[in-house]
């Protein structure tokens, strides 16, 4: 940031040297430009400064967050945590956070566990391992004797 203050500082002994005349409307412009130069740059140099102390701040904060994780969780068990692996290692009440549910159940092909949510089950789609890639094809039983059932099994 100093270069540009250089830079200005240059340009107005330069602009000096001229012998501009401050009666002159060119004279006038060059020096009123320079004025607003020479002020940009030392706001510019103040914005940085304060950028810099904003994060030297973040910096200081994530260092305390990621303190406070570790006294939480210990062992830095969650600094590389995935995102993938929450899904794998989710089974409190098997709801998400926006309250769909899922429930669990083992890929017929790879055997790996994979949660499922209801809405997939509704959708037309197939639903594909993410382990594996290939297609879980799902049966459901209906245990109620109810004829009246609408369950679409047939009784």
């Amino acid at each position: 940031m100093e270069d540009l203050i250089k830079k200005v500082s240059y340009l107005k002994g330069y602009a000096d040297g001229l012998d501009l005349s401050p009666k002159s409307d060119e004279g006038k412009l060059i020096i009123k430009l320079l004025d607003v130069m020479s002020e940009m740059a030392d706001t510019i140099e103040e914005l940085n400064a304060r950028v810099d102390d904003v994060e030297d701040v973040v910096d200081e904060l994530d260092d305390c967050v990621l303190e406070i994780a570790d006294d939480l969780y210990g062992d830095d068990e969650y600094d590389d945590y995935d995102d993938d692996d929450y899904i794998d290692d989710y089974d409190d009440d098997d709801y998400d956070s926006d309250g769909n549910d899922y429930f669990e159940i083992q890929c017929p092909n790879c055997g790996e566990d994979v949660m499922i949510d209801f809405d997939m089950i509704d959708d037309d789609n197939a639903i594909v391992c993410p382990n594996c890639h290939e297609e879980i094809e799902l049966e459901f039983d209906c245990d109620c004797d109810d004829d009246d059932c609408d369950c679409g099994h047939e009784h």
